[in-house]
């Protein structure tokens, strides 16, 4: 274990971990509040996110802190810090995503409101993944890989239903093409989620094989 000497590090680091967690839920439930046109569950799971993320960031300052100022674990620092600042841009991208429908309030039309939160969930599952990966990662690191492949299928499912959903609003004849860019957009918007998730597992194998050398 990473901070087996380090219990209120440890501590803190699962704070965080729960805080991106929470928040892949919040995201879930937002997108699919927008699509069944829930203003105030939407504008509920919006205002819980952006406290989220705040809460990542403090919590994020405070752990970098303590591991540059009481030189804690200096064999993985580095990597635990790289893992934390790409994780926040997850959890940020999830933010940023219903921060974006609040402002722009695309208009979806039925016949693909189902893909958009089919696709949310498939995002959603690949930071849950991600998340567990982490946990394994700081207690576990032989279990890395029982996580890290379901982060990879996940951020293929999404690719795959993006495609899918794209294709439908393109082939649409009812739509404008200016509509048609909108809704890719956003598509576009939910999708990175995943990719983003597949980033720290990318970093996450890397960090894991560093450490059985």
């Amino acid at each position: 274990m990473i901070f087996s000497k380090t219990k209120s590090l440890e501590s803190k680091m699962d704070a965080f971990l729960d805080k991106i967690s929470e928040s892949g839920i919040v995201y879930r439930r937002g997108i699919k509040n927008y699509m069944k046109n829930e203003k105030e569950d939407f504008d509920l799971h919006l205002e819980q996110i952006i406290a989220l993320e705040h809460e990542a960031d403090e919590l994020r300052r405070n752990i970098e802190t303590r591991l540059y100022t009481q030189t804690l674990v200096p064999e993985s620092r580095g990597d635990i810090l790289a893992l934390m600042e790409t994780s926040d841009d997850v959890i940020g991208r999830a933010k940023d995503t219903l921060v974006e429908l609040s402002i722009e309030k695309p208009d979806v039309p039925d016949e693909f409101k189902s893909g958009f939160i089919e696709l949310a969930r498939s995002t959603s599952r690949a930071l849950e993944e991600m998340v567990l990966a982490m946990r394994a990662f700081m207690r576990d690191p032989i279990n890395v890989r029982n996580y890290l492949h379901k982060v990879y299928h996940w951020e293929k499912e999404s690719d795959r239903l993006a495609e899918n959903l794209k294709r439908s609003i393109f082939a649409s004849e009812d739509l404008r093409l200016s509509h048609k860019i909108h809704l890719r957009y956003f598509t576009l918007h939910v999708d990175t989620l995943a990719d983003l998730a597949e980033d720290v597992a990318d970093r996450l194998a890397i960090y894991t094989i560093k450490r059985s050398i």
